[in-house]
């Protein structure tokens, strides 16, 4: 319940902030490159070093990459059925095609599935999202953003990316099967510990309410395919067609049903991908999950 709390008291507090006469709103900006370049490193080399791998794992990790290749087929090619702006079409693709499979999921799948559950979700989340996110997400950004950049110029942005850097290093040291000194786990866990409230402050700074917005219709079909959609796929594939039935399938699930990435949604906007809708695809799709996830949670005992 703490880490619900924090979600919306930092959210409603941008809001007010936003409000506020005189309040530089344009900090949010730098909160973006905090939660970026500090927070998002922090969180990899804590967590990845103490993963213990098998090939059961493919499935959970396999959630992320699944669910971003579906979200890319599906508004790609309804981008350019619909003639969408290249930006908005790689808006959506980020902002529905990650989940937040951490600071909405880990304590939603431990209050479900208990501490078992967690180290499902975990895997969902750093092998998975996390590197997603380091990955090809830069590369969609990048190309829906810019244009059409070069080979070279992409595999820079994304070599040089620190959470990619730091991916890297802590694979290496799962690999050596070593870790940091506790004292170092500790900085590396309480840094990554403040994501949550700067990034939903961030997101709270730039929330727009505004009802002749253009961006309504787009985030209904952005939200209908992150809630509804993508968690279909993933249990028509692992529980129907797979035949797939534990609890690490269900953990699976119910992360692919989680709201939008809220580090997604901020790595759209550093790359002028629509703002104001990638910010109103977490801002409601945060409180919209809860619901959506019941649901999901009963289909699972079916």
């Amino acid at each position: 319940m703490y880490n619900f709390a924090l979600i919306f008291i930092f959210l409603f507090l941008g809001l007010f902030l936003q409000k506020l006469k005189g309040f530089p709103t344009e900090i949010y900006k730098l909160l973006n490159k905090i939660v970026i370049y500090l927070c998002l490193p922090a969180i990899a080399l804590y967590y990845i070093p103490k993963i213990v791998w098998n090939n059961q794992l493919l499935y959970p990790i396999g959630v992320a990459w699944l669910g971003f290749a579906a979200s890319y087929l599906f508004f790609s090619l309804l981008g350019k059925k619909l003639g969408w702006s290249r930006k908005l079409t790689g808006c959506l693709i980020i902002t529905a095609g990650l989940g937040n499979t951490s600071f909405l999921g880990y304590p939603i799948i431990e209050a479900l599935y208990g501490e078992e559950g967690l180290k499902t979700a975990i895997l969902v989340d750093q092998p998975g999202s996390f590197v997603v996110l380091s990955t090809v997400t830069i590369l969609i950004a990048t190309l829906y953003s810019t244009g059409k950049p070069n080979g070279l110029e992409i595999a820079k942005k994304i070599a040089i990316f620190p959470p990619f850097i730091t991916f890297v290093i802590a694979c290496l040291m799962n690999f050596l099967n070593v870790d940091f000194h506790e004292y170092i786990q500790y900085f590396l866990q309480k840094t990554g510990s403040v994501i949550t409230p700067l990034a939903m402050l961030s997101v709270g700074l730039q929330l727009q309410f505004d009802r002749r917005s253009q961006h309504w219709r787009y985030l209904g079909l952005g939200l209908l395919f992150k809630l509804i959609l993508t968690p279909a796929f993933i249990y028509l594939l692992y529980v129907v067609i797979l035949q797939q039935h534990s609890k690490t399938i269900d953990v699976a699930v119910m992360e692919s049903a989680m709201a939008p990435m809220i580090t997604g949604s901020i790595l759209a906007t550093t790359h002028g991908l629509k703002p104001k809708l990638s910010s109103m695809m977490i801002g409601f799709g945060i409180p919209l999950s809860f619901i959506t996830l019941i649901f999901w949670y009963f289909v699972l005992q079916l």
